[in-house]
């Protein structure tokens, strides 16, 4: 008799899973997943583990709030460049060979449609018909700087900005551009060393709150020539002072940058934070250096670890071998094969990453960041680098017991013993991504 009632415990069980799973089904999530029932256990009776989880920024369905925006269908992750042209069918076309799937900001010869005709999407600062966003003024937070002074009407180099001059007039710059948005669109805005250096607290939570549905700010730790300095990247210290080279050049910043603008947002959580990477070197001095695709991969992945919601590459080089306004396309095959590449692994990845992040799972012993996505009954680890010489990190994993895991991208495989595993990490460029079977645990 016990064993019958246990069976029908159990079946009754399976039962109100399915039920949950077909409901998460219809509600649009990503994860399949069922919240544990009181009293339910497994088929051999061990009582299932349950784990937390968190939903991305925004929540799953955010882009479909507004009029003609993003998809929000999970395979697909914005990878997008910054101020692009569009002359032709082809252009589109060969971004498009790249990965890239949209356009922030188009220069104002360029014609969207061709992006349209590819799948692409575009968000832009000219309102026309067929945009799926619109963008505010980049970087006010540099150029007109916090405050709710008289806006002149007039840009950087052309004629005092905010009235009288040596005022601050930033807000109202947004707020009387965020007017000429069509109605219901989404709103994108860019920040700069204003909002991430320059700026405090409440500086940096006004900028990123008030104005945009999605944001960004563009921080280049691997190119720019000021940002060691204790005046910008050195502000992170309750005494600023200068970043080393090691401290500084280091893929990890650009996650520091993501969760700084995350951490702004309030409400908190409540709308995407996208990553903001360059391709080539933004700045006209041929000494300084000019990004890798190794040290391009790494950022990346730094800020998805952190969060971002979706990719920005600065695709403009202004000195070096390869001045351009188009890196990828002018550029040589190195850096736009290791674009395309990267963009290869986001994408199929994509349903992974629009996934709900699963919280306390994993611990790590060593100088890492991570993120724990949840998806079709696996744990992918997102693992990165937080120092520049080479280390050993161990992971151990809740719900997860001895068994493969599988690293993306790497053609090899891990034994995890109790869910405990080990890997090597070479320099602070490293990035490895693992995929993990979960057993007998839920999420919440």
């Amino acid at each position: 008799m016990t064993k019958t009632l246990h069976n029908l415990d159990v079946e009754l069980c399976t039962s109100k899973r399915n039920q949950q799973l077909r409901k998460v089904g219809k509600l649009g999530f990503i994860l399949l997943a069922g919240s544990l029932i009181a009293g339910c256990t497994n088929a051999v009776g061990v009582a299932e583990q349950t784990f937390d989880t968190t939903a991305n920024d925004g929540g799953s369905a955010y882009y479909g709030e507004f009029v003609d925006s993003l998809p929000d269908d999970p395979s697909y992750f914005p990878l997008a460049v910054w101020h692009e042209s569009l002359m032709d069918a082809q252009d589109a076309v060969t971004d498009r060979s790249f990965g890239i799937n949209t356009y922030v900001e188009l220069t104002p010869e360029s014609n969207p449609k061709f992006a349209h005709d590819v799948g692409s999407y575009v968000l832009s600062g000219t309102p026309q018909p067929g945009l799926n966003g619109f963008v505010l003024p980049d970087e006010v937070d540099m150029w007109g700087k916090s405050g709710e002074g008289v806006w002149t009407g007039a840009w950087p180099g052309e004629a005092p900005i905010c009235e009288p001059e040596e005022s601050r007039c930033g807000y109202t710059v947004l707020a009387e551009s965020l007017e000429k948005a069509p109605a219901g669109t989404m709103v994108y805005a860019n920040f700069g060393k204003g909002v991430t250096f320059w700026g405090d607290d409440e500086v940096g939570t006004h900028f990123t709150s008030t104005y945009a549905d999605v944001v960004s700010a563009d921080n280049y730790w691997f190119t720019d020539p000021n940002i060691c300095h204790k005046t910008e990247g050195g502000t992170r210290f309750e005494e600023p002072r200068d970043l080393t080279v090691s401290e500084c050049r280091l893929a990890a910043n650009y996650g520091h940058t993501v969760k700084q603008i995350r951490d702004y947002i309030q409400p908190a959580g409540s709308k995407p934070v996208w990553g903001f990477v360059e391709l080539g070197r933004p700045f006209s001095d041929e000494k300084l250096p000019t990004v890798t695709p190794a040290q391009i991969r790494a950022a990346v992945w730094q800020s998805l670890i952190a969060g971002a919601r979706g990719i920005v590459y600065f695709n403009h080089s202004f000195s070096g071998q390869c001045a351009s306004q188009h890196v990828l396309r002018d550029c040589g095959e190195d850096n736009s094969s290791a674009v395309a590449r990267i963009n290869d692994q986001v994408s199929r990845l994509a349903p992974a990453l629009n996934s709900v992040t699963a919280e306390g799972v994993l611990s790590a012993e060593g100088a890492v960041n991570v993120r724990v996505k949840s998806y079709e009954d696996h744990f992918y680890v997102l693992a990165g680098s937080a120092q520049p010489t080479k280390q050993k990190a161990s992971f151990t994993l809740q719900c997860v017991g001895s068994t493969d895991v599988e690293v993306l991208n790497e053609n090899r495989s891990l034994k995890a013993t109790e869910g405990i595993f080990d890997d090597h990490f070479a320099d602070g460029n490293t990035i490895h991504i693992y995929k993990v079977p979960v057993t007998n645990c839920v999420a919440k």
